[in-house]
This record gives structure tokens, sequence and C-alpha cells, in this order.
């Protein structure tokens, strides 16, 4: 679904959903409220802007490359242009297009006064030398300096990126902006330059909270009401209450080990992480696995897990070592998604035997394997939902370093709970009072809320 057809498809059964609610719009009638939604539909399905061009890098090696570089703005309705910068080899302008209008709806869904954007460098970042990397990034601000600002459009880390390129790109920000706000102009910075506290695990703690507070919070407090629904995925949720919840997680980069690390020390729900995988290997133990000492471990050899029995007894873990994949269809209860997007696909969906999906990476369904695991009743946690902890703490360091006041890690993990709590309690009565999978919940609450502030600035027609 990483295109605009795609985005398209999002918005359209979005609108179709709501063209006959009487009570949103209410002052849209007749062929006037025909006419607002075909606009809606138009505006909200592509993109304001979408930049392109060929970073002119010299090379180590005396080599001079063009490299391809993107950014495109969605829609900014709601606020500044926002979203992350990813150096990834496969990236292109539809992806670009289609991560940039989730954000906008992200942003939406969290009450986050953001539009949405997206940017993009075709490379493999392990390809190049630390001070090449810092030249695309230089390079990168320089050809889009016009069009990124603290007031026009902030990005900030994704795929293939950190806070090192974001502190580089403030840096060359300053430079190009002398006298200018510049603090602002990228989130995701080293603390000592201006970043919050949390931002590197507001995504992963994100993820595991939405999970936890479905299957503990919302579970308790609503227990008779969701006896009472006749619903799949009520009945799923009530299929595994009070068991001991096994989970697997792809991907232990920055997202995945934080979430597996909330599982490990989680009081609220029995839990136990089983499985953990990375780009090359699956580590299984059906008793758990040791997950700070993994942590350790990666952290210490590449962000890598360890591929054999030696590296095993030099972390001092206990486990099976299984193909990279296999993660996806052992028989645990809970799969959480935290690598790179469709990795569950035509070819494997049907291999799924969890019964509960976390996506804490972008698209990790694709929209085929999406459709089929819903109406086989399985619970699946949408990215929109899951993976906003970034986003959101994200907003919060913009505040910050706008105001030059920091708040504690604590403070930042309470305030990111309570909104993504605020959002859980939109989302979840009508997700189980329905048959409507989350993800279009989700998506029919960010495009209302999208459509109205739009409809009030007069921008229909």
């Amino acid at each position: 679904m990483a295109d605009e057809s795609g985005t398209a498809s999002i918005v359209e059964a979005s609108l179709n959903a709501l063209l006959d609610d009487e009570t949103f719009l209410p002052d849209l009638h007749g062929k006037t409220r025909e006419k607002a939604f075909s606009s809606l539909g138009s505006i909200l399905s592509t993109p304001n802007h979408v930049h392109k061009s060929f970073l002119r890098v010299p090379l180590v090696s005396g080599k001079v490359v063009r490299i391809p570089a993107f950014r495109v703005q969605h829609n900014n309705i709601m606020g500044p242009y926002k979203g992350g910068i990813r150096f990834h080899e496969a990236i292109n302008e539809e992806e670009v297009i289609h991560l940039s209008s989730l954000m906008t709806l992200k942003s939406a869904l969290h009450e986050v006064p953001f539009g949405g954007g997206k940017g993009g460098i075709v490379i493999d970042p392990a390809n190049y030398e630390t001070n090449e990397l810092h030249l695309i990034s230089k390079k990168y601000v320089q050809y889009f300096s016009d069009i990124i600002g603290p007031e026009k459009d902030i990005p900030a880390p994704d795929v293939g990126t950190s806070a090192r390129e974001m502190d580089w790109m403030m840096g060359e920000y300053k430079s190009i902006h002398p006298g200018m706000k510049y603090q602002s102009s990228f989130t995701g910075k080293s603390v000592v330059n201006g970043g919050s506290l949390g931002r590197n695990e507001a995504t992963g703690k994100g993820v595991y909270f939405t999970f936890r507070y479905l299957m503990h919070d919302f579970m308790k407090a609503q227990n008779q009401w969701l006896k009472e629904r006749d619903n799949v995925f009520a009945k799923t949720a009530l299929n595994h209450e009070g068991k001991s919840l096994t989970l697997a997680i792809q991907g232990f980069g920055n997202v995945g080990s934080v979430a597996a690390l909330e599982a490990y020390k989680s009081s609220h729900l029995n839990n136990k992480v089983v499985s953990v995988s990375d780009k090359n290997v699956t580590l299984y133990n059906s008793d758990g696995i040791d997950i700070p000492e993994l942590v350790k471990f990666t952290s210490d050899n590449n962000n890598e897990l360890p591929v054999s029995e030696e590296k095993l007894e030099d972390a001092g873990i206990k486990a099976d070592i299984m193909d990279r994949d296999d993660v996806l269809t052992l028989d645990v209860d809970v799969l959480f998604l935290a690598a790179l997007g469709h990795q569950v696909h035509k070819d494997n969906m049907a291999d799924i035997n969890a019964r509960i999906i976390v996506e804490a990476a972008n698209a990790p369904l694709t929209t085929e394997a999406d459709d089929y695991l819903s109406n086989a009743g399985v619970i699946i946690i949408p990215d929109i939902l899951a993976n906003a902890g970034g986003v959101i703490v994200s907003y919060f360091e913009w505040l910050q370093s706008r105001e030059t006041q920091f708040l504690s890690e604590e403070e930042v993990y309470e305030r990111l709970h309570d909104k993504m709590k605020a959002t859980l309690d939109a989302v979840l009565p009508q997700y189980f009072g329905d048959a409507f999978p989350l993800r279009k919940n989700c998506y029919i609450h960010a495009v209302m809320k999208l459509s109205t502030v739009l409809f009030r600035q007069g921008k229909l027609y």
C-alpha cells in the first residue's frame, strides 16, 4: 500500500463511511454535501508538494555521485509539515508520498498539531563513511533549505537515521539561516543539542503501551460490556484474557528492542518474549528470552543479534537459532512487527499463527494480508495507532525547543501515555462495538478531524 492509490483508497473508504452520517458536518446537505466530500477526497489523497533533487556528493574515493533525495509535504491544515527522513536504498517517490500521507492521518488521529511530511535519500548508509554521511546530511539541508524550518516543515529521524544525522542537519540549517530560531527546525536530536529526554525510546514504549492498554486496562474496565458484544474482535480479546501471553518480535532495532524491554518488565500483563529477530536470524526460547542481556549484547555488537552458539554463549542467552523469517510464523499469541514494510503478504499470510498483531513499523502488512487476517478475527493494532510515540514526543521536543524549557524523562513518558490513552479511549469502543477493523476506525477518526478543519477554514471549494 505504499503508493498514492493506497492513500486514495484509505480516504475514499473513510469518507464513504461518513457520507450518510448526518451528525458529521451537519451543515452540508444534498448536492452540496456530495461536492464537499468529493473535494475532501481529492485534497486528502494527494500531496501539496513533491520536492525531488539529486544531491551532488564528492566521496572519499574522489568520485562524485548524484544521489536522489525527496521531501514530500502532504497536508498542513493542522500545522507545520512533520515527518522523518529515511536513508534507504529502496526508498522511492511513491513510497515517500504514501508515508507522508500516513503522517497527516497519524497526527490528526492523536490530536498533534502537525501536518504530514516525509523525506528520503536513496542510499544504504552501511556503504558510506561517516564523513560522507555527514556531507550527505548537510547537502540535504542545503538543497531543501527553503522549504524546511520550525514553522514550515520539521524533519525527524526515520529508518537509517538517528540523532546524529539530525544534529548534523540542524547545524547546517543554523549556518544557512543565521539569526533564525534553529533548535526547533529538527526533532529527534541528541539531548545536548536540544533533543527531548525519552525521544529515542518513545516509539517502542508507545508501541507496547497500546498493546498493554488494550489487553489490560481496557479489558479490565470494559469486561462485561465486551462480553455482551457480538464482535469477532471482542471474542479474540476475551479468549486471551488472563492467559500467559507469548510474544514474538520481528526487528530488534530501536523500536523492537524497547518494546521487548517494556514487555519483559511489565507488571500489568503476564507475558513473555519467546522470540526476537533481526535481518540475520531468529532466536527462540519457549521459556522466554533474557531481553536485558540481549540488549547489552546488541549494543556492543553493531546492534545485531548473536548468530552462532558461540555468540549466544558469550551473551549468556539461551535460545535456538532459526531462519530470520521464522519469527513470523511461530505459534505465539502476539506478533510485534518492528522491521520494515510489507513483511506479511499473500505468500505467508495463511501461515501466521498469532491472534494479535502489533504494527510497530510502517505498513508491515500488505492490504491483502490485512484484510485476510482481519476477516479471520485477528486483532491488528495498526501503525497509525501503535507507533505514534515518535511524532508525539517530537511535538513535545518542538515545544521545548521553542520555549527553552525541558521536561524530565518521567514527565515525557507520562504525557506520552496520556496522549495515547486519549486516542485509544476514542477508537476502542467503536472498534469493539461494530464490525470495522481497528485500522479503519482509526482512519475514520483522522479523516473526520481533518475534514472538519478543512471545512471550517473554507478549503473545500
